[in-house]
């Protein structure tokens, strides 16, 4: 049976403190990339690849992105738009809730009950500030993931300058390493499985209720310990784009990227 097209969560909590001053009035994601926001390329992705549900979470300056994209956004008349829900959690708790807990707070939206008692299992999970303008979210990639019995399947990419020591190993036969003599760095784009954000693997209450900060590399070092994350290696353009100097070399580059 054919896995049917899943929600995707993109991370837009982010403070942005190394953007600074850039960040003092705007949110990171609204920044502008090449004629339009940094958050919009992973967007236009999803379109691209017929993935139409959409959870974004904010924080710092979130009421700006709600202006801009409100609930439906159409990249183009040749694609299906995308319905975008909220996880606020700057309005809720006052602050962002970091990777593992946003995503935990989050699950309730992108995993509404049908009316048949059902909800789905995987999902997406994009970042809002890294460029990778050919990079192709697949429903394939999804059906490989969906009987793969794994909790995750992360795209890694060979170590920028700033990032020399990588995060992750990769196997032979396709699996993510918590630690290995060479080691890359994890891109930001991956699918997961509901159950990684469940006991025994996080111990955050469901729905996130009490606004628990918590990062996502222990929970995926922990399950990668137990063969329970893939990877591959994605060796096409990607920018972390974690300071001024990144977005504007970007913005200075002639010859662009494919939309």
């Amino acid at each position: 049976m054919r896995e049917k097209r899943i929600a995707a969560m993109l991370l837009c909590a982010g403070r942005g403190e190394r953007m600074r001053p850039l960040t003092d009035g705007v949110p990171k994601p609204m920044l502008e990339l090449r004629g339009k926001p940094l958050m919009q390329w992973p967007m236009e992705a999803l379109a691209r690849g017929g993935f139409t549900r959409l959870v974004i979470n904010t924080a710092w300056l979130g009421e700006q992105i709600e202006a801009a994209f409100g609930t439906t956004y159409s990249p183009s008349h040749a694609m299906a738009p995308l319905q975008i829900g909220y996880s606020r959690e700057g309005a809720d708790f006052g602050a962002a809730l970091e990777t593992a807990g946003g995503i935990v707070r989050a699950l309730p939206r992108l995993f509404p009950v049908d009316a048949s008692g059902q909800s789905a299992e995987l999902f997406w999970v994009l970042a809002s500030d890294v460029f990778a303008p050919d990079f192709c979210l697949e429903q394939a990639a999804v059906e490989r993931f969906a009987v793969s019995g794994k909790l995750a399947h992360i795209w890694l990419v060979p170590n920028p300058e700033h990032h020399p020591g990588g995060d992750f190993g990769l196997s032979r036969d396709g699996l993510a390493l918590s630690r290995a003599a060479v080691q890359y760095t994890y891109s930001t784009i991956g699918l997961y499985s509901r159950k990684l954000f469940a006991s025994p693997w996080c111990d955050i209450a469901a729905g996130n209720p009490q606004g628990v900060k918590a990062p996502l590399a222990p929970l995926l070092r922990a399950a990668m310990d137990n063969a329970l994350v893939s990877a591959e290696l994605y060796s096409g353009a990607w920018t972390d784009i974690g300071t001024p100097e990144r977005l504007q070399e970007l913005n200075q580059t002639r010859e662009l990227d494919k939309p």
